[in-house]
């Protein structure tokens, strides 16, 4: 009992370091991340080849956006000769680092670590990871620090990436929170049995004792979530949550390969201790950071409400053409409408999951340009200036069940041609179904199909992970994150006029709250689906995105059963292929769009040749 109370004593105590052990220990642990990181990506340098995984001539398309000096820094340092001598560099910087001493030089030494490895950042998508932006972030502190030399300075580097732990640690505990496989502790078995990051004996030893498995995952939880209980007054739960913390990037070095993850956590760790240890016994620390990081945070808070309101008033308003209607379930739909010739089909745009009908804003405008469709686009309740007041929970036939509705209300006598892309294509065919005759042709752009995720791996384990992922969004754009989360790449490939509000509503909570709530009724409804979609005789164009065939054959398969499905119609059925477009590209990226929109007002013209439209009512 005496040992076990010396263990005890000596576990709760404060973990005491002064100021230079601090800065040394930790800018030594990030030096030799960056020492291995860069060493493993000499040693892998055909990953950077032409068709490799770092190939820059497929990844520098990301960036095309950015201005064109960053472009032209990026196109300078992604040269072979100049990444292999910068990474060259980065080995030699580290290794000096991990030699005695406490000159200036050691901070110019991990400044240039963090320089370069910003440089080199964009260069490789494919290996970079976690513990090299937790390596800069350790790396810049410590380099201002040893500049300064101040103490104060010093002291709230210190304090800054002991922060930086906190958030890191707690953040990520609270959003597995979010996924039902941690809280079902079902997270470890998963992972174990991935190809990149799994372990066989792991895997099978966790599929056999479930219950220890459970008690590690929901481990893992507690010790993330609770991380900031090592500011605990008199830092008596320093040692032993640094020592949980160790023993898990420990282990995850050693089960799924993530060696670098031992030493660039841990270069957190020194600034922990020492920002930790009671004031008592560290008199000469300055602890104004915590007052300023404080009134920051007011002012931050203050800050990112008003960037919210103004985001969702950009998403509320809608468009000036605006009109709203509510359907037979109580929502409210807003909807915008070019009218276009009377005589010729009403085209309707049906868009995707975790979408907003302006992200098909060049199929649009590319009708509205011709003058003959008229063209509908709208929000599904929930997005944008639309809102749902149905009871009761939510599934697909209540978007089919709106889209019908507002048909009838808005086609009057005008046939329809339905426009969905992705998931918008499978409310758009339950739609087509239920509008019989007043429907003049389907058009599906990379849609989804009901068998996808019992026919298709890929399909399924992405769709596995989807909840969480928006979920993670939703909620952290909740708590006001939006002002820091930046607007996909894509947006800028918009026409103009809809770039401003496709950013907002993809940094407002909104989108993505009705985005989980689709999803989690599409996974349940595609789970329950087996087999060909029931035969729809009228005419379709089935467009598929190359990158999607390609990345997942069972898609073709897919794409082609919707097709089939068509082919009683009395009138043109075609499929055709963008190469090289990916799944939601091939409707944003001008490169790839203009043949969509040329497709379809070919098929359009086809359609009207083949059968010239007749008036119809739409039954009531």
């Amino acid at each position: 009992m005496n040992s076990l109370a010396r263990v005890v004593r000596w576990a709760t105590r404060p973990l005491v370091i002064d100021r230079d052990d601090a800065i040394g220990a930790s800018e030594r642990l990030s030096a030799l991340t960056s020492l291995a990181s860069s060493a493993e990506y000499l040693t892998l340098a055909e990953q950077m080849e032409r068709g490799g995984p770092n190939d820059w001539s497929i990844h520098r398309d990301a960036y095309r956006g950015s201005h064109v000096i960053t472009r032209t820094g990026l196109d300078a340092v992604s040269r072979p000769r100049t990444t292999h001598r910068l990474h060259q560099l980065r080995v030699a910087l580290a290794a000096s680092l991990l030699l005695p001493g406490r000159g200036r030089w050691r901070g110019v030494a991990n400044l240039a670590l963090v320089a370069t490895g910003a440089g080199l950042y964009p260069r490789h998508r494919y290996g970079t990871d976690g513990s090299d932006q937790v390596a800069v972030q350790s790396q810049a502190a410590m380099g201002v620090a040893r500049i300064a030399r101040l103490p104060s300075v010093q002291d709230t580097m210190l304090w800054y990436l002991g922060g930086q732990a906190t958030l890191s640690y707690a953040v990520s505990g609270w959003v597995k929170l979010l996924g039902p496989s941690w809280v079902e502790g079902s997270a470890l078995t998963g992972i174990m049995r991935t190809v990149t990051y799994g372990h066989p004996t792991a895997h099978r030893l966790a599929a056999r004792h479930p219950r220890a498995t459970k008690r590690l995952v929901h481990g893992v939880l507690a010790m993330e979530c609770l991380f900031p209980l090592v500011y605990t007054p008199g830092g008596r739960l320093v040692r032993p949550v640094l020592a949980a913390t160790n023993a898990f990037h420990v282990s995850n070095g050693v089960l799924m390969g993530l060696g670098r993850f031992v030493t660039s956590f841990a270069s957190m760790h020194p600034a922990v201790a020492y920002t930790s240890a009671p004031k008592r016994l560290m008199p000469h620390r300055d602890d104004r950071f915590l007052r300023t990081l404080s009134a920051g945070a007011v002012v931050a808070g203050g800050v990112a409400a008003a960037a919210a309101w103004n985001r969702r008033s950009v998403v509320r308003r809608g468009w000036p053409e605006s009109r709203t209607f509510t359907t037979s379930r109580g929502n409210t739909l807003s909807y915008s409408l070019a009218a276009g010739e009377q005589d010729l089909p009403l085209v309707v745009l049906e868009p995707g999951l975790l979408s907003t009908h302006e992200v098909l804003g060049w199929i649009s405008e590319s009708l509205t340009a011709r003058g003959r469709h008229g063209v509908l686009g709208y929000y599904r309740a929930g997005c944008g200036a639309s809102e749902r007041h149905a009871t009761g929970e939510y599934s697909l036939e209540e978007s089919v069940d709106d889209l019908v509705d507002l048909l009838r209300h808005v086609a009057g006598e005008r046939r329809v041609v339905l426009v969905g892309h992705s998931l918008g294509g499978e409310i758009a065919r339950r739609a087509a179904h239920r509008l019989g005759p007043d429907v003049s042709a389907v058009v599906y752009l990379d849609s989804s199909h009901p068998s996808e995720l019992t026919r298709s791996q890929v399909q399924r384990e992405s769709g596995e992970q989807l909840s969480r992922q928006l979920g993670s969004v939703a909620t952290s754009l909740r708590l006001g994150m939006g002002m820091i989360m930046k607007a996909p790449d894509w947006v800028v490939d918009l026409p103009a006029l809809y770039r401003r509000t496709v950013a907002a509503h993809f940094t407002d909570a909104r989108l993505w709250t009705t985005a989980l709530r689709e999803w989690d009724a599409t996974y349940r409804d595609f789970l329950a689906h087996d087999g060909p979609v029931a035969d729809l005789p009228v005419p379709a164009l089935v467009v598929s995105a190359g990158r999607t065939i390609s990345e997942d054959p069972v898609q073709d398969e897919l794409h082609e059963d919707l097709a089939r499905s068509h082919r009683g119609a009395d009138g043109p059925v075609r499929r055709i292929t963008v190469d090289r477009a990916e799944h939601l590209s091939f409707v944003t990226d001008p490169r790839y769009v203009h043949q969509v929109t040329a497709a379809l007002a070919e098929f359009l013209d086809e359609l009207s040749a083949a059968d010239a439209p007749a008036l119809r009512g739409v039954p009531s």
